[in-house]
């Protein structure tokens, strides 16, 4: 009997707030397939350079080497031809474009997994995580502990004034809360009490 396995590619999305190990999770699938000696590539996007400008890093501290690209039409051109595993953090702040990059990777036979916020500061859907989540072939949902009450976080309440969608932070600026102590957006009298404690 002779069994032929194909190069079938898909795709897997780790999502949820911030302070949910998502990052982590990524860390760990990516560090299980290089013991495996496959052929793993990853990627981050130049807006997050938090902690290290060339390494994926989780708030643990949890860190693997990444190239920075500034589009996801990049990460498609610095793909190799003989990669196996393609590892992309934080999805949300790429545009669009992530989706067929995505598709396009798995369709050449590639194991993609992206890690990313599901939603923003003010817990609407960050595109373009929804996409990616409809079209993968296997989604883990991260939550964190809300700091308010202990409760599981599915939000990332933002703790400082700002009407922008994309403001890159982490303690001090975001904080992860449950459904019941999350404040849509921040209310400016809680913006005061949080930056005077």
């Amino acid at each position: 009997m002779h069994i032929v396995r194909s190069n079938v590619g898909w795709i897997e999305v780790i999502c949820g707030g911030m302070f949910s190990g998502k990052s982590e999770e990524l860390i760990r699938r990516l560090r299980r397939a290089q013991i495996a000696r496959q052929k793993v590539q990853v990627f981050k996007p130049r807006v997050d350079a938090r902690y290290s400008e060339n390494e994926i890093v989780s708030h643990s501290q949890w860190r693997l080497e990444a190239e920075v690209v500034n589009s996801a039409r990049e990460i498609l051109q610095r793909v190799h031809e003989d990669t196996e595993v393609v590892g992309i953090d934080e999805g949300q702040f790429f545009d669009l474009d992530l989706v067929d990059v995505c598709n396009e990777l798995a369709n050449r036979g590639k194991r993609v997994i992206v890690a990313g916020l599901d939603q923003d500061y003010r817990g609407q859907p960050f595109e373009p995580m929804p996409q990616l989540l409809a079209i993968a072939e296997y989604v883990t949902k991260t939550l964190a502990i809300c700091v308010r009450c202990g409760n599981p976080a599915n939000y990332s309440q933002r703790l400082v004034p700002s009407d922008e969608r994309v403001l890159v932070g982490a303690a001090g600026i975001y904080e992860p809360r449950c459904r019941r102590c999350f404040v849509p957006g921040i209310a400016p009298a809680e913006a005061a009490v949080e930056q005077s404690s």
